[in-house]
């Protein structure tokens, strides 16, 4: 497809018994040939991933994700086994392990409801629902509180308007109301926030935010970052950013999780794995114009190993 802006290609010479051969010898005896794992899943589309799942069990008796998992270690064996599962499935796995252990990756949370259509937050929900035997919105509410839960909740229930009309008017309606309960008062009434930007359908709120635009100098991040702080903040923020532009959006998340000291590693395996079909070229571009710096060269620097080769593999779009 020539509109395509992914970096991951479907292999036009595709043959499942094939490559299973090649990974099931790859994984034999002592040691592993992490380069023939890498050649074949950075250059077969998921699609084609799942097809070497369901024949690799019938011809080895044994599950491809469960052998990638005892022969691999470390960021390499988190980044096979994102390529390996369905999207669904890896949604809801991260959303899964966020809430779950000590402490919560709010992070991921927000990254994954905050951007997601409703049809996609009802299959994530559906999917966690059998995988882990419990409700998402449950886990949540347990796991989160105060306007953060609030607003997860409300990201959770998929109810958000959709469809591409706009009503100018609502926009300076929802503009002003925004602004009456932030800038204009003492305090910040949150749940007026979370009632627009939950609820409004992304060309509503882009509109919605050329009216706030035009009323206020800070604009509708900025009346967010002054009147708004910690998770919540950071909540309507990438909910901001995602509808504006989820381009911009997802290289400011890669930039994020590798400045600095340490490397969130699960938020740049998440960003790559989960755009790497979608919009990774894009997002490559943007984050070469808000950073000066390649999204490559940015990984060379923070990463090693083959965990670092089959990141730039997926980046690069190398065939």
């Amino acid at each position: 497809m020539d509109d395509y802006k992914g970096t991951i290609q479907a292999c036009t010479e595709f043959d499942k018994v094939k490559d299973s051969l090649i990974l099931h010898k790859a994984m034999q005896g002592i040691g592993t040939d992490e380069k023939a794992i890498i050649d074949i899943l950075a250059h077969r589309s998921n699609a084609q991933r799942q097809q070497l799942r369901a024949y690799y069990v019938t011809a080895f008796g044994r599950d491809l994700i469960g052998h990638f998992q005892s022969k691999l270690s470390g960021n390499f064996r988190r980044t096979v086994r994102a390529l390996m599962d369905r999207p669904v499935e890896y949604y809801a796995r991260c959303l899964y392990e966020a809430t779950k252990g000590l402490g919560t990756d709010e992070e991921a949370l927000v990254e994954i409801l905050c951007t997601k259509t409703n049809q996609e937050i009802k299959e994530i929900k559906a999917q966690y629902k059998k995988d882990y035997l419990c409700d998402l919105k449950a886990d949540i509410v347990g796991d989160t509180s105060g306007d953060f839960r609030r607003l997860l909740v409300s990201m959770c229930s998929a109810g958000r308007e959709e469809g591409t009309e706009v009503d100018v008017d609502q926009a300076k309606v929802d503009a002003q109301e925004i602004f009456k309960a932030s800038e204009a008062r003492w305090g910040t009434d949150e749940a007026v926030f979370n009632r627009i930007l939950a609820t409004r359908s992304y060309a509503q709120l882009r509109a919605m935010f050329e009216e706030y635009s035009k009323i206020s100098d800070k604009g509708i991040e900025g009346a967010i970052t002054s009147e708004t702080s910690g998770d919540l903040r950071d909540g309507f923020l990438s909910l901001v950013k995602s509808v504006r532009d989820p381009c911009s959006f997802f290289a400011g998340r890669l930039h994020k999780s590798m400045k600095g000291l340490g490397t969130n590693d699960q938020m740049l395996i998440r960003c790559v794995v989960s755009r790497a079909e979608i919009d990774l070229v894009e997002i490559k571009e943007m984050f070469l114009t808000q950073y000066g710096m390649t999204l490559g060269d940015y990984i060379k620097d923070d990463t090693s190993g083959a965990y670092r080769d089959l990141l730039l593999i997926i980046v690069e779009g190398e065939n």
